[in-house]
């Protein structure tokens, strides 16, 4: 069976070289101008230890991992185990397993009900062997793979060059003769039973790249230059990107001794006149929910990712959830103004930084952009014209608003406008000076306890979001506008959504999806538009108390309208079959 479609899954121990295996396999595809799509996944103990990773290949593009395996490389049972409950394997699925792993083909961990075809190859001997090292196991399944299912060959070679081009020419032959050897292993002696190739034809190549990287470079392209961060898991690539990228375009990468000290990094930063970020994930975003407080007090631009993971507390640091979504819009003390938005693929995160920024300097507040596990650490091709000159994304870039010398005259930091935007000053600006705190403060920013300053102070801060919602009301729609059933999602959620919706329009049954890209202020037009032709609803999210359900409750009217929930906990990212099989229900 020919496939345009493959879904390969490995598994090992830490030192087996499974994520690079993966990454070099979807280098492999891009380079070719096949599109990939890898999910990368680890022990909770976060560096070192067990891995594995799901590369799927395609030749259309590619909304998600794929729900069932159809390839299992498996250099240990044990490992694999670990992530069984994230690997839904194809019935049958195709195994080539190391005969290091002693695991009898009696206690291998899959379902009894499952046909297995097991192509067993002495990897480790071979990289041993041919390689010289262990090291090289990796290398030695890449090739037995590609040789037996029809993977992009000389696209890996290129991937093995490129990934050691820092090495040795010894290194790189050193893994190529490893690939080379687990080819070779196949054609000599391996009876190929199974009925799995994948087919495609070789094109323009495709970008890849991981979902923080890409955060990373719209950020740069919005004109960040201050970074302030402390590392946690999975946002932690943001900071390393920034630390290796910002100085050379000016910018100022800083570690901080935690999240307490990174958010008051970027404060001061921002009050100084520079674009500033940070970006943590729920725990970290917990700490830094006080000084989210001052910063809508202050009025200062600040952009703050939350790479979600799984919570609460320590929870899964290496696995996704869609669960900080309170504490995003409603986190900190008081009436805190902010702004929320997610992007819902790797692409969209380029899309999203520079949006994040553009609300930010324009508005004069803390935008925070929610991201997760699954979108933060996945690689992902486009197309090359996908980022810059892009038709379609958010390119404009802003900066805030200083005081004419009209104005100087007599400075009002907070003076009263119609937009709630006042003419904001940085420290050098003669005249300028004026006093920033979390106090309440009137027009020129002296501190009061008067009650009705206050009030107006509040009104004026919150009145942005009436000219926000106006012009950044950004709804991704699909399916029929007169479907009769709905879907309503957010986030990393999309990718699912979207491959269920195409499914189901293909077989004839009517449903739409609609995915706000900002969550708050809410797109309330677009959406009550939305509901108009449906009859019942899904409101799909991976958080098991339902807050975006309990969130779309304070602002639509579903009159009639059958509403449901689909909403579980998170750790593995939805299948397109969960969301497919509950909307099916609804038509029978």
């Amino acid at each position: 069976m020919n496939s345009n479609d493959i879904v390969i899954g490995m598994a090992g121990s830490g030192g087996d070289g499974v994520v690079s295996a993966g990454e070099i396999l979807c280098n492999a595809g891009a380079s070719e101008g096949v599109h990939a799509f890898m999910l990368k996944s680890f022990g909770p103990q976060i560096r070192g230890g067990e891995s594995s990773c799901r590369v799927r290949l395609s030749k259309e593009q590619i909304q998600s991992h794929g729900d069932e395996v159809l390839v299992l490389g498996i250099f240990s049972w044990k490992d694999f185990e670990r992530f069984r409950g994230e690997m839904d394997l194809s019935n049958p699925v195709a195994i080539v397993m190391d005969t290091d792993d002693k695991t009898s083909k009696d206690d291998i961990p899959i379902d009894d009900e499952i046909d297995r075809i097991i192509y067993e190859v002495p990897i480790a001997q071979l990289a041993k062997d041919e390689a010289g090292t262990l090291q090289a196991k990796n290398m030695v399944m890449l090739g037995v793979l590609a040789e037996l299912f029809g993977l992009p060959d000389e696209g890996l070679r290129n991937a093995i060059r490129n990934k050691f081009k820092k090495k040795s020419q010894k290194v790189i032959d050193s893994n190529l003769t490893a690939m080379e050897a687990g080819a070779q292993y196949v054609r000599d002696k391996i009876e190929k039973t199974d009925n799995v190739r994948f087919s495609y034809e070789p094109s323009e190549p495709k970008v890849l790249m991981e979902g923080n990287e890409a955060f990373a470079y719209g950020a740069l392209h919005a004109g960040c230059r201050f970074f302030g961060g402390y590392p946690i898991t999975p946002s932690s690539e943001i900071m390393e990107w920034m630390s290796r990228e910002l100085p050379k375009y000016g910018g100022t990468m800083l570690q901080a001794e935690d999240e307490l000290a990174a958010i008051g990094m970027i404060i001061g930063a921002s009050f100084a006149g520079e674009k500033a970020m940070t970006a943590t994930s729920g725990p970290g975003l917990s700490l830094m929910s006080e000084q989210i407080g001052l910063a809508s007090m202050a009025e200062l631009p600040l952009v703050i990712v939350d790479v979600q993971r799984t919570g609460p507390s320590t929870g899964i640091p290496t696995k996704t959830e869609q669960a900080d979504l309170q504490q995003a819009l409603y986190g900190t003390h008081g009436d805190a103004n902010r702004v929320v938005i997610a992007p819902s693929d790797v692409e969209d995160c380029f899309d999203v930084a520079v949006e994040a920024f553009y609300i930010s300097e324009k508005y004069q507040l803390p935008v925070i952009v929610l991201s997760d596990q699954y979108v933060g650490q996945r690689k992902e091709t486009f197309d090359q014209d996908a980022l810059f000159g892009s038709e379609n994304g958010f390119m404009k870039q802003t900066h805030r608003v200083t005081p004419s010398d009209e104005e100087l005259e007599d400075y009002k930091r907070f003076a009263k406008t119609e937009t709630g935007v006042s003419p904001m000053t940085y420290p050098g600006i003669e005249k300028g000076m004026y006093q920033a705190a979390g106090i309440e403060h009137g027009e020129y920013g002296l501190p009061t306890s008067d009650v009705d300053i206050h009030a107006d102070m509040t009104e004026k801060r919150f009145r942005k979001n009436e000219h926000i919602a106006k012009e950044l009301n950004f709804v991704r729609f699909y399916g029929p506008e007169d479907a009769e059933v709905g879907i309503i999602g957010w986030g990393s959620s999309k990718g699912a959504i979207k491959e269920a919706i195409q499914q189901l329009n293909d077989e004839g049954y009517s449903v739409s999806a609609a995915i706000p890209q900002i969550i708050l202020p809410f797109p309330q037009e677009k959406m009550e538009k939305y509901l108009e032709p449906l009859k019942s609803i899904y409101i799909v999210e991976m958080s098991y108390s339902a807050q975006f359900y309990k969130y779309l409750m304070g602002f639509l009217r579903f009159g009639d309208r059958e509403v449901k929930k689909y909403a579980r906990s998170g750790a593995a990212p939805f299948n397109v079959s969960e969301i497919y099989n509950a909307v099916k229900g609804e038509f029978e």
